[in-house]
């Protein structure tokens, strides 16, 4: 079962996008860019704040 995790490698704020775009098979960059647009809508800031606090690390979930 796949999960959904932050990534270290190729983050530039949390790697809440990097995750989330290895969990969807997606080009980061096309999450990213969802991320943008869905910031200026209002929700995105809010969801993604609430991503980087509750989604663990990759590597703090193998231990």
């Amino acid at each position: 079962m796949k999960k959904l995790y932050k990534v270290e490698d190729g983050k530039m704020i949390c790697g809440v996008c990097a995750g989330l775009a290895e969990y969807l098979r997606m080009d980061v960059n096309v999450v990213r860019i969802g991320a943008v647009v869905a910031a200026f809508c209002g929700v995105g800031v809010i969801a993604y704040i609430a991503a980087a606090i509750l989604l663990p690390f990759e590597d703090e979930e193998a231990e």
